[in-house]
């Protein structure tokens, strides 16, 4: 810790060092430099002699600060996640860093974090932590603390239901990570002047008095460019963040565990766990692939579980995640949950009275009619029709243009139209209802440049709204929200017809609609 923290807060604080370089520069002083790394050295190494931490038998506490003391208290049954994550250097010094989860929102400052845990501590502790969602004797008050030192196996129940494949890589690019990475590191140099250098250099102005077909070239190569520079951003980032990802679930808890540089482990309290929701982006689902993100209470609500990968993975890690706790199918094996092998044994039926395993999973969907259908592209096209509209005026009023400018709205027409197709075909719902291992499910699926396919268990609904608005009142549909206190709050049923609505509320949970 007494290394970790100072190399921390030096690169926190480059910035202020290079301008203290510069003062010193300008002033004929180098101190200044030496000067503004003593005290971040300084301020780093005061965290090791103010920062305590207790595990008590009901909460869990955390002291630091040195002017401004703070003191964060966490009772331990409001725990609902243990993260541990291990950059390079905690990872040669043997240390690690494991955050607490409450479901409370908190700001950075406020997050109960053990920062350069001894390693060996840290699997131990999480056991500890998480002790109460095994309903074990050691989460109730009063009783002691398990001893941290010892080398107690943790979760070795545990099976394999997903596992990252380094040829999945090549979904990495379909997504708009690379521009997040790209993006902020163009705009920072736009902002130190990068783009007048760039403007007024010579070979900007070669261009410029070149002929028509050089630009073009220039314009088609620079946008290669573009596009191999972000491919390759966003292929880093899915390599460093997802390296080694494995999915491992014990009937109690869901653990994550992934990186390159930086690992990171997640434990999940699978109590909490409410369903899942199936990310299908417009050029992954072009691809064949798709997200996988759960759905649970007191937790963020694009919890992931698996990133960009393809989409038989995907609905197979989705089928071991929604089979109900307690009827897992016998005989299961790692090789048949691994969520990334091409091939392998195909999945039993249940016993009679269990739902199917991949019945949630790949439930057919109720499409909503042709008045959804029409929304969709009355949506879609006004905007294009009143562009057409001015046009056919302006020509009528004696303005004569190009005939080529009647590409404006005929080109935007296609595309548009054929997005419109798109979203009404991703338009759908279906309710499975309970069985006695299984709860009743909500699906919804709703988007078309982003889809989702949400998953929802009907007993996590605590309560409906159906919306109308003044052009939905006059078609006689509406919008189903199911409010939720997991994942998104709010999962909608779109455009469904009116009559549709109040079966689809009473077949998903009977007897809450009371009556009409």
């Amino acid at each position: 810790m007494l290394l970790v923290h100072p190399v921390n807060e030096v690169v926190r604080f480059i910035p202020v060092l290079i301008g203290s370089v510069i003062l010193g520069t300008n002033t004929g002083n180098p101190v200044w430099g030496l000067v503004a790394l003593a005290v971040i050295v300084g301020f780093a190494l005061t965290r090791w002699f103010t920062t305590t931490y207790r595990v008590g038998p009901t909460d869990v506490e955390l002291r630091t600060g040195l002017i401004q003391r703070k003191k964060l208290s966490v009772p331990r049954s409001r725990i609902r996640s243990v993260d541990i994550e291990a950059d390079l250097l905690h990872r040669v010094l043997g240390l690690a860093v494991l955050a607490i989860g409450t479901g409370q929102h908190a700001d950075s400052g406020e997050k109960f974090k053990l920062d350069a845990l001894d390693a060996d501590v840290v699997p131990e502790l999480r056991a500890a932590l998480l002790a109460h969602t095994a309903g074990s004797p050691e989460s109730t008050a009063g009783q002691q603390v398990p001893d941290l030192r010892k080398d107690r196996p943790v979760s070795g129940n545990a099976r394999e239901i997903g596992h990252w494949r380094a040829s999945w890589v090549r979904y990495a690019p379909l997504s708009l990570t690379g521009f997040a990475i790209i993006a902020p590191i163009v705009g920072l140099a736009i902002q130190y002047g990068f783009d007048q250098i760039v403007v007024r250099s010579d070979a900007v102005h070669s261009i410029e008095d070149g002929s028509a077909a050089l630009i073009a070239v220039t314009i088609a190569v620079l946008v290669v460019a573009i596009v191999v520079i972000v491919s390759l951003a966003a292929c880093a980032r899915y390599l460093t963040t997802y390296f080694g990802l494995r999915v491992l679930d014990d009937d109690r808890t869901l653990q994550l565990r992934h990186g390159l540089f930086t690992t990171r482990q997640i434990t999940l309290d699978l109590a909490r766990f409410r369903g899942a929701t199936v990310n299908e982006p417009l050029l992954l689902r072009m691809a064949g692939a798709a997200e996988l993100e759960a759905i649970m209470t007191g937790q963020s609500p694009r919890q992931k579980i698996l990133p960009q990968a393809p989409r038989s993975a995907i609905e197979r890690t989705l089928a071991e995640l929604l089979v109900p706790r307690g009827a897992r199918r016998p005989g299961a094996t790692n090789e048949i949950a691994r969520a990334g092998d091409p091939v392998g044994p195909a999945p039993q039926q249940e016993p009679t009275g269990h739902t199917p395993r991949a019945t949630v999973s790949t439930a057919p969907l109720i499409a909503h009619g042709p008045v959804a259908r029409r929304r969709r592209y009355t949506r879609a096209l006004s905007p294009i029709a009143l562009l057409a509209v001015a046009m056919l005026y302006i020509s009528l009023a004696g303005e004569h243009f190009s005939p080529w400018w009647w590409l404006l709205p005929a080109l935007p027409a296609l595309i548009a139209a054929a997005l419109a197709a798109d979203r009404y075909r991703g338009l759908g719902h279906a309710v499975l209802p309970a069985t006695d291992s299984s709860p009743a499910w909500l699906i919804t699926r709703s988007g078309s440049l982003d889809r989702d396919r949400d998953c929802l268990e009907a007993p996590g609904i605590i309560g409906w709204t159906v919306r109308q608005s003044f052009w939905q009142r006059r078609s006689g549909i509406g919008t189903v929200v199911a409010a939720t206190a997991a994942g998104k709050k709010r999962y909608l049923v779109i455009d469904i017809p009116l009559e549709q609505a109040w079966d689809l509320i009473e077949s998903a949970t009977p007897g809450r609609l009371g009556t009409r």
